[in-house]
C-alpha cells in the first residue's frame, strides 16, 4: 500500500470509527496494521488501554518513555500493572543520562529551557522506537487540551510518518473513570492527589479547583504539550 492508498484508507477508517467503541478501533488496528505498538505513559487514559489490549491482543507491544525524571509512584504504577496482566513493558531511554544531560545543558534544564529538557528525554528517544514500526496507539482525547480538539480515532501522523491511532478521541474523563471503577483497573494513586494529568516530577503539580486539567504541566511556561503530539 502506498502513502496514498493509506492516507485514503485512514480518511475512509475516521469516518467510520467516529462513533464506534475504542475495542473496536483497537481490534480493527492491530489486525490491519500488525507491526503496531502502543505508547503508555501510565496515566488514567493508558491503563484503560492497557487493559483493552490485553482483553485484544496481549502480544502487542507496549512500551514507556522512561526519561528518569517520572514520579515514585509512576514506576510503581508501571510495575504492579506489569504483575498484574504478566507484562513486560519496553523501556525507552534518552541517549543522555541526567549526569550528562547536566554537564552538557546545565543543571536544572528542565526549569529554564522545559522544550529542551522534553526534547532529549522525550522526543527524541520516541523518535527512534516508533522508526521500528508503521502504526502506534495513543490515549488521546479531545478533551484534555485545545491542541488535541481535533484527534481522530485514526489518522496519519505526519510528524513521525506513520499511522496514529487514538481509540479514545471521543471520551470524557467520566468515561475513563467508568471504565476503571467497573474493571477495577489499577491507576496512578496521584489521581487522587489532584493529579489529573502526570509527566515528570519537575514538571508536574497538582491542579487546583477550577483550572485546566492541564494546568498543572509546565507551569509558568507557555507550553502545553511535551512535543509528543503534534
Amino acid at each position: 500500500m502506498n502513502l496514498l492508498e493509506k492516507e485514503a484508507l485512514i480518511r475512509d477508517k475516521a469516518e467510520e470509527f467516529e462513533h464506534a467503541s475504542p475495542e473496536t478501533v483497537i481490534r480493527w488496528a492491530v489486525e490491519a496494521f500488525p507491526n503496531i505498538t502502543f505508547a503508555c505513559s501510565f496515566g488514567a487514559e493508558d491503563v484503560v488501554l492497557v487493559d483493552m489490549l490485553q482483553k485484544i491482543s496481549p502480544s502487542t507491544d507496549i512500551f514507556y518513555l522512561d526519561t528518569d525524571f517520572h514520579f515514585k509512584e509512576t514506576y510503581e504504577t508501571r510495575d504492579r500493572i506489569a504483575a498484574r496482566y504478566k507484562l513486560q513493558f519496553v523501556q525507552v531511554k534518552p541517549k543522555l543520562t541526567p549526569e550528562e544531560q547536566a554537564a552538557k545543558h546545565g543543571e536544572k534544564l528542565w526549569s529554564v529551557n522545559p522544550t529542551a529538557c522534553c526534547d532529549i528525554r522525550k522526543v527524541e528517544p520516541l523518535t527512534r522506537i516508533l522508526g521500528n514500526y508503521e502504526a502506534w496507539i495513543t490515549g488521546i482525547r479531545r478533551d484534555q487540551a485545545p491542541t488535541r480538539a481535533n484527534a481522530k480515532k485514526v489518522e496519519y501522523d505526519t510528524k513521525f510518518g506513520l499511522v496514529k491511532f487514538n481509540p479514545l478521541a471521543s471520551w470524557t474523563t467520566g468515561d475513563v473513570w467508568d471504565y476503571i471503577r467497573t474493571n477495577d483497573i489499577i491507576y496512578n494513586p496521584l489521581h487522587d492527589r489532584n493529579y489529573p494529568s502526570i509527566g515528570c516530577a519537575y514538571c508536574t503539580r497538582p491542579v487546583a479547583a477550577g483550572e485546566d486539567p492541564r494546568a498543572g504541566r509546565w507551569a509558568g511556561f507557555e507550553k502545553t504539550e511535551c512535543g509528543l503530539h503534534k
